[in-house]
């Protein structure tokens, strides 16, 4: 049998969701433990207790030994789901589920990545974990604590899927065998715009500078208040007017 935890838990007769807040006032967290033989029963734990026990398992798949004072030892059980507060973090609910040592159960085991990637280490890749907790099925004395998948020698494009994990004795994998695990994949190449260097001449069909724009670096600015000529305009107001064309002298 792996290593077991314990927890203390005491009956609760009231439920709903006052009896809940009155619960977590007194620093309890309500629970239930959900049995395959038995019908669900409604539980308490103490705050500070069941936080240290959540530390000690650290997110590995665990068996917990549950303890009443009226009834010493209750049952066998794992942490199925633990309900929390997204704003304040604290505990809500603790759902509780019952095992016998005898009977194959069904679990979540999270995965972990053993190794460094081969792609990730000098093909400049990245490792995807698309599936972070795997479903299995076995006895509670073959249940793992991680479900550990070698990474090692992964290249970019490589993916490593549930049908090709390496066999846990006593353990069956009950997701689809196609279900991907890890992923090595390559980083997105970033798009580069390529920026004209300052006084480069313009592209042959280049469409011409708007009205009013800044002139290139390096290009001769127009005079002081000089507007553009245009064929045929008018010389300006104040302007000397074009001298006539001299007359022929008389012989």
């Amino acid at each position: 049998m792996k290593q077991q935890f314990k927890l203390n838990v005491v009956p609760r007769a009231d439920t709903g969701r006052s009896a809940s807040r009155r619960l977590r006032k007194a620093n309890q967290v309500p629970a239930i433990l959900y049995g395959k033989h038995t019908k669900p029963e409604s539980l308490a734990v103490d705050v500070p207790e069941f936080t240290r026990l959540v530390k000690a398992i650290a997110g590995s798949a665990s068996l917990v030994e549950l303890h009443r004072k009226d009834k010493g030892d209750l049952a066998l059980s794992f942490l199925k789901e633990i309900q929390r507060d997204p704003i304040t973090d604290r505990y809500l609910h603790v759902d509780l589920q019952e095992v016998k040592a005898d009977e194959k159960m069904e679990v979540r085991v999270r995965v972990v990545s053993i190794g460094e990637a081969f792609g990730v280490k000098t093909q400049g890749g990245m490792l995807e974990m698309p599936n972070p907790f795997l479903r299995i099925r076995c006895l509670p004395k073959d249940l793992p604590s991680f479900i550990e998948v070698d990474v090692s020698e992964m290249r970019n494009g490589d993916t490593i899927h549930v049908g090709s994990l390496k066999p846990i004795a006593g353990v069956e994998f009950r997701d689809d065998p196609n279900l991907p695990v890890f992923s090595c994949i390559e980083p997105e190449a970033e798009e580069v715009v390529a920026t004209p260097a300052a006084g480069a001449a313009p592209v042959a069909g280049a469409a011409a500078p708007a009205a009013g724009a800044t002139p290139a670096a390096g290009a001769p600015a127009p005079a002081a208040g000089a507007a553009p000529a245009k064929a045929g305009a008018a010389p300006a107001k104040g302007a000397a007017a074009p001298a006539k064309a001299a007359a022929p002298a008389k012989k």
